[in-house]
């Protein structure tokens, strides 16, 4: 069974070291803060043996020279990371990557930005999809258009339900703020909001999630509601979606 090490990196990013105890080998997902991910890792004995990027951006590829430097780990990215950082192979839609005996499906969920990918290991029911998709939330689209994003959220709106999703921001209890001014009645999402609330006021993070959940009461994932397309108005899903997306960039 894997191993998946959590932790805050930068003001609000989250680190990911997967271990697979049988071969050894553990995968950086996204880099932060190189210098954090390595002494996360010495600190429970594991050697980062790759990186798996999901997008370009610096909170999510800038360590990769760090960790490259000190361990050798051969960097798995998108084309777009380049513009950042070397790559050692280049990944794209139905790509597989493998730690071990486990294996990852690469997903093209571009509209974050034009190349992003998420990871899906469908025998271990979890998916790291990067700024993709949040709690209860989306990427800004700083590179994309709103039909792309929304297949892209599509695509990932169609994995088993039961998968656990692990993104890359602490930004649960905004989205909240804004789902709930989206979508008012929504009963799951009220019950959501109060356990987030309840959370945060713990200390305690908020991600990983179910995608059951956010099937219910994500409003970016329900933009082909007919509820949510009565409200928010559009012809077809992608056009609430931009709708929505622009409505939070404001809220």
């Amino acid at each position: 069974m894997l191993e998946i090490h959590q932790f805050p990196c930068l003001s609000d990013n989250y680190g990911f070291l997967v271990h697979d105890p049988d071969s050894g080998e553990t995968a950086a997902i996204d880099t932060p803060d190189g210098a954090e991910y390595l002494k996360q890792a010495e600190a429970r004995g594991w050697r980062i043996t790759q990186i798996c990027n999901t997008h370009w951006h610096p909170d999510h590829a800038g360590g990769n020279k760090a960790i490259v430097e000190a361990t050798g780990a051969t960097v798995i990215a998108p084309q777009e990371v380049s513009k950042l950082s070397p790559i050692d192979r280049v990944v794209a839609d139905g790509d597989t990557v493998s730690l071990g005996a486990h294996t990852a499906r690469v997903i093209d969920v571009p509209g974050h930005t034009k190349g992003h990918i998420a990871y899906h290991l469908a025998d271990d029911d979890l998916a790291f999809v990067g700024d993709a998709l949040f709690a209860l939330g989306c990427g800004r689209m700083f590179e994309g258009e709103p039909k792309q994003f929304w297949d892209s959220l599509s695509r990932l709106k169609s994995l088993p339900s039961d998968t656990t999703i692990y993104c890359a921001h602490e930004y649960t209890q905004a989205n909240a703020a804004f789902a709930l001014h989206a979508d008012p009645g929504n009963d799951a999402l009220i019950a959501y909001g109060k356990e987030i609330d309840a959370k945060r006021e713990a200390g305690e993070p908020t991600v990983p999630f179910p995608l059951a959940r956010e099937l219910e009461t994500n409003p970016f994932l329900r933009a082909d509601d007919d509820e949510m397309q009565a409200r928010w108005g559009g012809d077809a899903p992608h056009e609430t979606f931009a709708a929505l997306r622009a409505a939070k960039d404001a809220f």
